[in-house]
C-alpha cells in the first residue's frame, strides 16, 4: 500500500499534494529514516538562514509556532548532529582546528562561569539585607532605587534567593568541570593507563552526557513554553497542529509564586533549566575534542591551553575534585 502513495517534489511536496518523495523515503525504514534527515539537514538550514522571518518574526503567531515547534525537533537534532559531525571530521584532519574548538567551548565555558558565579556573593549579601531588615529594623519589605522604587515582600525576596543558586548551578556547570570541582569517586579510572582515560572520557562525553542534556532539552523546552503562551504546546504536536493553535496564540506568562507575596519568576528557572542543557551539550563536545587530541598526541599533551584557575602557590591541594 505504501507504494500505491504517490509523492510530488522532493524536499517538499508540491502544490496539490500530501507527500514528498522525500519523506515517503524516510518512512521506508531505519536507515532511510537517518540517510533522508540528513540530506533534509541541508535544506533545512540554508532554508531557516534564507528565511529568518519565517520563525523570527514573532509577531507572527505562526512564526513563533514555527520556532516552538522547531526547538526541540527532529529536524534541528538532524541539524546540529549533521554539522557537527562535520565540524568533528574536519578537527580529526586537522588537530589544530580541533585544538581551536576545544580553547573555544572552554573559554566560553569559564566565561560564563566566572561570571554567573558572581550570583553566589549576591546571594550571601541579601540574605544579610534580609536578615538586618527583619530583625533589626522589622520591616515587611525592602524598597529599591531612586524614584520609582522597586518595592516586594521580605518573602519576595527570600525566594528570589533561590534564583540565584539556580544560577550558581545552571550558568556554572561547565565551568566547574573545566575547573576540575565536580565530585568524583575514581575507583578504576584513577589507575587507568593515559590512553584508556581518554578514551572513557570520549565514551562518557557521547553515550552518558549528550543523551542526558538532549533528553532534559526535549523535556524542558515544551516544560518552559507551556508556561509562557497559551494554548499549550505539546511535544506530540504535528507542526500542522501548532499552526492551527496559532490562531489563538497569546502570551501567558507564569506569575504564580508558592506564597501570596512570594516570587514569582519561575518561569526564569524554566529557562535557565534549557540553558542548563545547552552548557552541557557544549562541554560535552569539549571534553571529546579535548580527550581525542590528548589521545592523539599522547601523555604530554595533557591539560594543553587549559585555563584553570588556581589559588597561589602551595594551595593545589584544595584545587580540583576530591
Amino acid at each position: 500500500m505504501a507504494d500505491d502513495i504517490v509523492c510530488s517534489g522532493f524536499f517538499r511536496a508540491a502544490e496539490g499534494a500530501d507527500l514528498s518523495c522525500l519523506d515517503k523515503f524516510q518512512d521506508s525504514g531505519f536507515h532511510q529514516f537517518v540517510i533522508g534527515n540528513v540530506l533534509e539537514a541541508f535544506y533545512n538550514f540554508f532554508a531557516a538562514i534564507l528565511q529568518p522571518g519565517m520563525w523570527l518574526n514573532w509577531s507572527d503567531p505562526q512564526a513563533m509556532m514555527r520556532f516552538i515547534y522547531y526547538g526541540a525537533s527532529i529536524e534541528l537534532f538532524f541539524v546540529l548532529a549533521t554539522a557537527l559531525v562535520i565540524i568533528t571530521a574536519i578537527g580529526m584532519r586537522k588537530r589544530a582546528f580541533m585544538w581551536g574548538m576545544v580553547r573555544g567551548l572552554e573559554s566560553f565555558s569559564n566565561g560564563v562561569g566566572r561570571l554567573f558565579a558572581w550570583a553566589g556573593l549576591l546571594m550571601v549579601l541579601q540574605q544579610i539585607i534580609i536578615i538586618f531588615m527583619q530583625r533589626i529594623f522589622t520591616r515587611p519589605d525592602i524598597s529599591i532605587g531612586f524614584g520609582i522604587p522597586l518595592q516586594f515582600d521580605i518573602s519576595w525576596f527570600a525566594e528570589e534567593l533561590k534564583l540565584y543558586n539556580a544560577l550558581v548551578v545552571c550558568m556554572c556547570v561547565a565551568y566547574t568541570f573545566v575547573q576540575g570541582g565536580h565530585v568524583r569517586v575514581d575507583l578504576f579510572y584513577a589507575g587507568a593507563k593515559f590512553r584508556t582515560k581518554k578514551i572513557v572520557d570520549m565514551f562518557g562525553a557521547v553515550f552518558f552526557m549528550l543523551p542526558f542534556a538532549l533528553v532534559t532539552w526535549l523535556y524542558g523546552w515544551f516544560f518552559l513554553w507551556r508556561h509562557l503562551v497559551t494554548p499549550n504546546p505539546s511535544a506530540s504536536d504535528k507542526l500542522e497542529l501548532l499552526l492551527r493553535k496559532a490562531r489563538l496564540l497569546k502570551w501567558n506568562v507564569e506569575t504564580i509564586g508558592f506564597s501570596p507575596n512570594g516570587f514569582n519568576g519561575y518561569f526564569l528557572f524554566k529557562i535557565l533549566l534549557c540553558l542548563f542543557c545547552v552548557m552541557v551539550i557544549l562541554q560535552a563536545i569539549a571534553i571529546f575534542y579535548r580527550s581525542w587530541c590528548e589521545l592523539c598526541e599522547g601523555e604530554e599533551s595533557a591539560g594543553k591551553y587549559l585555563d584553570k584557575d588556581t589559588l597561589g602557590e602551595g594551595e593545589e591541594a584544595y584545587e580540583g575534585a576530591h
